[in-house]
């Protein structure tokens, strides 16, 4: 009886390892797939103008799996010397990875190149090749091409930019970086002092952010611009899509009377993309129909040596006097002409012979660079 039973066990033991080496072979039969023997386009040599606005196309021939079910296929970028076992960058195919095309935007090219070492406005190769799996027992070519790349002089631009360094007026590290507004998808500035020192743009705040610089009016990637001399404001503009930066001085900012023709003050620079002045006597100018109260301001800019004036208004042609029900879009700053009456705002009427704090605000605080009038 004990013969019989060991008899039993020892075979039922035995067809569970068979039926399981079956499922086994069975599985694994399931995700074998061959490799891409052919990559269509480019062409093996193409040469691409990154700066273009345009997209590659990527294209090779079928692989084939053992079941045959879907294959998966992952497009792979490297340097020119590179052997695919450390790649700069792998990404799907069109479809999810289902698809024998791969449409990738100059832009991200531009970026991948980039991560491959190739500089904004250089040349260089990437290799590229197209892996085929099942999701496991990923097969690697034979075949890979090369494709030369002259890189756009910009980069992708970031989600968010701040200024850091300890020329900044927050100092050094990033906890201290001051946030740029975002004026397009490409595009931001800053209005801030810049005092001897380094300074640079970060794309975060915290951990370890792309990092760019400023070197003969042109961005950099990873690096630091030095300041020399003594504390000035300046208007930091930013251009990722043309690596463009223009860095100008802003000597003043007054607010201009309409009804008198007249400068009635400037504002000193506060810090933060502000300038205000308290207790400013204001004092409405009688005419035959009425009292004027009408003003705006003006900006005097130095870009590249050359002193400007620049006029910022109201978004209307003409206003009413504001009151505490008046919308915060009243206030809202926006360049101008120097007409003597249009887009001017209007005081409040108890602005009128009193006192008044009054904020020009340039930051990132607001929605819209704005003003405040507030009466003493």
């Amino acid at each position: 009886m004990k013969n019989i039973l060991s008899y039993i066990v020892l075979t039922t033991l035995a067809a569970i390892i068979v039926l399981t080496g079956c499922e086994n072979e069975e599985t694994l039969s399931h995700t074998q797939v061959s490799p891409v023997t052919d990559l269509y386009a480019p062409e093996d040599g193409a040469f691409l103008n990154l700066g273009a606005q345009s997209a590659a196309v990527f294209e090779w021939n079928a692989a084939k799996a053992e079941d045959n079910g879907v294959v998966l296929y992952e497009v792979v970028f490297d340097t020119e010397a590179g052997d695919f076992s450390d790649p700069v960058y792998t990404l799907p195919a069109d479809g999810n990875g289902l698809q024998r095309t791969l449409n990738l935007p100059f832009s991200e090219l531009n970026r991948i190149a980039g991560m491959a070492g190739i500089q904004p406005e250089e040349t260089g190769v990437l290799k590229w090749t197209v892996l085929s799996s099942k999701g496991i027992n990923v097969q690697v070519p034979a075949a890979s091409r090369l494709i030369e790349v002259q890189r756009s002089a910009g980069f992708p631009a970031p989600d968010e930019l701040y200024l850091a360094g300890s020329a900044t007026e927050g100092g050094e590290g990033l906890d201290h970086a001051i946030p740029m507004k975002k004026t397009s998808a490409n595009t931001f500035e800053v209005y801030a002092a810049l005092k001897e020192g380094q300074y640079y743009f970060a794309s975060r705040k915290e951990g370890t952010p792309d990092t760019y610089y400023i070197e003969n009016g042109k961005l950099k990637a990873e690096g630091a611009t030095t300041v020399t001399g003594g504390e000035q404001v300046y208007r930091i503009r930013v251009d990722f899509s043309s690596a463009a930066t223009e860095v100008a001085a802003i000597e003043t900012v007054a607010l201009y009377f309409s009804p008198n023709d007249a400068f009635l003050f400037e504002l000193p620079y506060t810090g933060n993309g502000t300038w205000g002045i308290e207790d400013a006597p204001i004092e409405f100018k009688q005419e035959d129909w009425g009292r004027d109260e009408r003003y705006k301001f003006r900006f005097m800019v130095n870009a590249n040596g050359s002193t400007v004036e620049e006029w910022y208004g109201s978004t209307n042609a003409d206003n009413s006097r504001p009151d505490e029900n008046t919308a915060e879009s009243y206030w809202f700053m926006v360049p101008v002409t120097n007409d003597r009456w249009a887009n001017t705002f209007k005081f409040n009427g108890a602005v009128d012979n009193n006192q008044a704090d009054i904020q020009v605000i340039f930051n990132t605080s607001v929605p819209e660079y704005t003003h405040t009038v507030t009466p003493n």
